[in-house]
This record gives structure tokens, sequence and C-alpha cells, in this order.
């Protein structure tokens, strides 16, 4: 980068308090999601046409209408998301439960309203939003992955879901899992990068798959702490094995 350039990054004013509102924003779209709120929706049409300006969206009216009309599918989509972990987390006593407590559900929350932005092409808005669930519950998942129906997240601290991963229907994902990319360069910013899953597969615990034109096949399980760079056929059954030697302790 030249001096010229850098002098100029330096010297770009880049709007940080945005950050703040979009968490504001976020947070009680999520709300007004599940307790329809008139007044509430109104501020946030408001907020969005605010940040809109500031980010020169010149169409952010358009946006925020087409917007509006997919939320009762997003919300139709979450109902089942909530209903795959209650009925797949023994931990979970209640669907209420689900709803209020589990920072999983939470993040795929995000995830689904801010990949309706994403597919309106509403700039930076979708990624500040998403970041904002990922400080929360540690999750991250960007908001341009295409992610199916009764999508199941456990426990979920560390996961890490790429830009053009596909999640197809009825999932299961177990914390510290990557679906990534097996290369970092900017000329593959318009390309696959991430894998594919199939349906009903899980992923167990820190498991690693990397790559644009890896697949998944359906119905298989992934086993925790595997790495996986490589296609795999519908209903297979992949572990990772470490060996341990045990020895009995000594005594003086």
């Amino acid at each position: 980068m030249s001096l010229v350039s850098k002098e100029k990054v330096i010297s770009q004013k880049y709007n940080i308090r945005l950050k703040d509102t979009i968490e504001d924003f976020t947070k009680s779209l999520f709300h007004n999601l599940f307790d329809l709120e008139k007044e509430e929706l109104t501020q946030l049409e408001s907020t969005f046409h605010d940040v809109s300006k500031v980010l020169n969206i010149s169409d952010s009216a358009a946006i925020w209408e087409s917007f509006l009309t997919s939320l009762p599918d997003v919300r139709k989509q979450l109902d089942l998301d909530a209903l795959a972990i209650e009925e797949n987390d023994p931990a979970a006593k209640s669907l209420e439960e689900v709803y209020l407590a589990y920072p999983g559900f939470y993040a795929i929350s995000i995830y689904r309203l801010s990949h309706e932005l994403y597919m309106l092409n509403t700039p930076i808005i979708p990624r500040m939003m998403s970041e904002y669930a990922h400080g929360l519950t540690g999750i991250d998942i960007h908001p341009g992955a295409t992610i199916g129906s009764s999508f199941f997240i456990d426990h979920g601290t560390g996961i890490v879901i790429g830009e053009t991963t596909i999640i197809k229907s009825n999932v299961k994902i177990y914390q510290g899992v990557t679906l990534g990319g097996i290369q970092i360069k900017k000329s593959l910013s318009f390309t696959k990068r991430h894998p594919t899953i199939e349906d009903n597969v899980t992923i167990y615990a820190n498991a690693t798959i990397l790559g644009g034109e890896v697949v998944v096949g359906a119905n298989s399980i992934i086993g925790a702490n595997v790495c996986l760079t490589t296609s795999v056929p519908k209903d297979s059954i992949l572990t990772y094995k470490k060996e341990f030697k045990i020895r009995t302790r000594t005594r003086d």
C-alpha cells in the first residue's frame, strides 16, 4: 500500500458509532419478531433509514418493505429451529427455555434476520448484525450462508460458518465446529469457498470441514475433532482415532 493510500485510510471517517446503533436495532428486531409492537416496528424502520442514509444506501425504502414481507417466513423457520433444539437436546425442558435461554437459538435467529437483508443486497448492516450475535454467543454465522429448516446448534461456542456454506435441513452442529475455506485468497471472494452439508447430518464438537467442493452426504455423522477436506458419501460415519496409553501409578 502506498503512503498516499495509507494516509487516506487513516483520515477516512468510518462512523464507528453505528455499531452501537445496530446492536440496539438487532436486539429490538429480535424482540419484535416474537412480541409484535407496532410502535417499536415504526422506530425500527426509522433507525434502518437513518443508518442507510449514513451508509449511502439509496434504496432503503424498497429494501425495508421487502424485508418486512419476509418476517412471517423467518418466524416460521425459527419455530422449526426451536422445535429441533427442544426435541434433540435432553437438557431442554421446554420450548420456552429454548426461546429464552439458548445462545444457539439466538445466533440462528439473528442469522435468519441478517440473511434476509443480505439477500436484498443490503451492504454492511447484515455483517454488523451477525457480529453483534457473534460477540454475545461466540457463534459466528456469516449472513451469506444458506441454512435450511430445523437447524440445531448445541452449546455453540466457537462455531464458525463461512459465507458460501450450504447447510440443508435437519442438521445438528456442536461447539467448536468450523465450516470454512481451505484457501484464503482475495481473488476467491466470488467463488464457493465453504462446504455443503446435506440433510440430516450431525457434526460433533471441534470438527473442521474445509473447502468449497466438499460435500458431506445426507445422514452422515462427523465425529468430534475430525478434520475433513474431501467429500464423503451419504450414510457415512467418520471418527477421529487417538490412542491413549494409561499406566497405573506406582506409589513409594
